[in-house]
């Protein structure tokens, strides 16, 4: 639904659609609350300002979002931008929905400009968000709308938000496993920071969909058909169109040719249970051969931010390719919306939502990244140093993951495109600076060569050597390894400096 449409009724409908048992009356009472609050107040568009808390509750509803968030989301911008406190607000909605809306307040009280405002904005929304998970879902549902209304402010700050939410709202709601919202933001922000790119993309997207569709929804009608008639239960087959962003990236690693892309179209089969996956899988294949090496199971073996689904490619039309996907509706919902759709699967319901209750429906697993990003910049005081440091967390923490197993069978998490370099300094600081060589599924590997997910890697040490290659620099992707190169190149100046100078000449310690 188009921004300019939502309404109070549109949001409610939406809501009793998904959720019969919410507390209407609730979201009712905060919405007049903030209506209340911002009365008089106009955006840059010259819409009265409750249309953007209004907009930022309507996202958090498509997201599948609690009634304490939505209220937080429709309240956000309460205590930052008019005379209401953050005690009005704790009062009325209680401790919770204050905590949240402190997290969610913009920095504007913040001193600073330029570079430094950035930078403290940042360092408190990861700060923010390691404090409670739920800040950063309403700052997606925030940023959304700001998206969907960059056409009302001057072209140089559309551009800058466009590109944070590109490189680092987008990325956060990827490791947080919510497709649906970072396809959203990405979309959103892809037409404003590469405009002329956004409309090739969207052109020959517009292109292939129209001559593939007719022949994909036969397709999509011979599976249901096959599926009944195996006798292997479904709820839903559906085709999914490839959002425009990962389309573009895509195309980038495949010469900009469309006809390489086998996910234009994806064919989503949701069963009741995980046992169905695979014999819906097995039905596919029956009627339409696989293309070799593209069946991938990401149940068995889930991806680092807990996406799940089985998926394969076939030909189904004189050549055509296509590409199912098989998962359950839990799957599903934590594909679609991540850590937003945990709560709906928490066995125990009745507990009251707080942050600690959050903190212990989720798997500690899915929120150490947080604690670490907010280690690392917290350690760092110059905002430029920061700005560095971004860039590579930017790689490290931001990026896609993958998974790659010892010998021994331990699991170990690395960015996408990382080395066996990156590997060794994961398993120990001893281990990547005595790196000889690797073996990668038992095969000597290049040391500068990217892993895949999957890989089984073995390090070759070498205990006579001194130290790692600066040359390492070049292709080591994690800032741990990149950290620890740079660290033993340091000390081994250190000690050459040392002695070179004559022992009379040192300073006595």
């Amino acid at each position: 639904m188009p921004a300019a449409e939502v309404t109070l009724d549109d949001l409610l409908n939406e809501l009793r659609a998904q959720r019969p048992d919410a507390d209407i009356a609730l979201i009712e009472r905060a919405y007049a609350f903030a209506d209340a609050a911002h009365k008089g107040q106009l955006r840059m568009s010259g819409e009265p300002y409750i249309t953007h808390p209004l907009h930022t509750a309507y996202h958090l509803v498509e997201m599948h979002a609690t009634d304490p968030i939505i209220v937080a989301g429709l309240l956000h911008d309460v205590a930052e931008d008019t005379p209401v406190t953050l005690d009005q607000i704790k009062e009325e909605f209680g401790e919770d929905v204050a905590n949240i809306c402190n997290g969610i307040c913009k920095v504007g009280k913040i001193k600073y400009r330029g570079v430094q405002r950035y930078v403290e904005n940042l360092r408190k929304m990861f700060l923010a968000m390691a404090s409670d998970v739920r800040v950063i879902i309403v700052k997606f549902a925030d940023r959304l709308h700001n998206l969907e209304t960059l056409e009302s402010i001057p072209q140089k700050k559309a551009y800058r938000i466009a590109l944070e939410s590109l490189e680092i709202y987008a990325p956060i709601a990827n490791r947080l496993g919510m497709g649906e919202i970072k396809g959203r933001l990405e979309d959103a922000a892809f037409k404003y920071v590469m405009p002329k790119e956004f409309e090739w993309v969207k052109q020959i997207s517009e292109q292939s969909m129209r001559n593939q569709a007719p022949h994909i929804q036969k397709v999509i009608d011979k599976a249901r058909e096959e599926l009944t008639a195996s006798g292997v239960s479904f709820v839903d087959v559906h085709g999914r169109r490839k959002q425009l962003y990962s389309l573009y990236l895509k195309l980038l690693k495949h010469d900009r040719d469309i006809s390489k892309i086998y996910d234009l179209t994806a064919i989503r089969v949701i069963v009741p249970s995980i046992a169905d996956c695979y014999a819906a899988l097995g039905v596919v294949h029956s009627k339409w051969t696989p293309l070799k090496g593209r069946i991938k199971d990401y149940i068995s073996q889930p991806k680092p931010n807990g996406y799940q689904s089985l998926h394969t490619t076939v030909f189904y039309d004189r050549g055509a390719i296509v590409e199912f996907q098989f998962r359950t509706a839990e799957m599903h919902e934590k594909a679609e919306f991540g850590i937003a759709a945990h709560w709906k699967y928490d066995d125990d319901k009745g507990k009251k939502e707080t942050a600690l209750r959050v903190k212990q429906i989720l798997d500690a697993k899915e929120l150490e990244w947080m604690e670490q990003l907010v280690t690392t910049q917290s350690a760092i005081k110059q905002p430029k140093e920061f700005l560095k440091t971004l860039e590579e967390l930017k790689l490290d923490v931001f990026k896609d993951r993958i998974f790659v197993y010892t010998p021994k069978g331990d699991v170990i998490e690395l960015p996408e495109e990382s080395t066996p370099i990156d590997f060794a300094y994961a398993i120990h600081t001893d281990i990547g600076n005595k790196c000889a060589a690797a073996k990668v599924n038992d095969t000597i590997h290049p040391l500068d060569m990217p892993l895949k997910s999957g890989d089984i890697v073995e390090v070759v040490v070498d205990k006579n050597r001194k130290g790692p290659n600066p040359d390492w620099l070049k292709f080591a992707k994690t800032r741990h390894a990149k950290s620890k190169i740079r660290q033993f190149a340091r000390i081994t100046i250190a000690d050459w400096i040392k002695a070179a100078i004559p022992s009379p000449l040192r300073k006595k310690t």
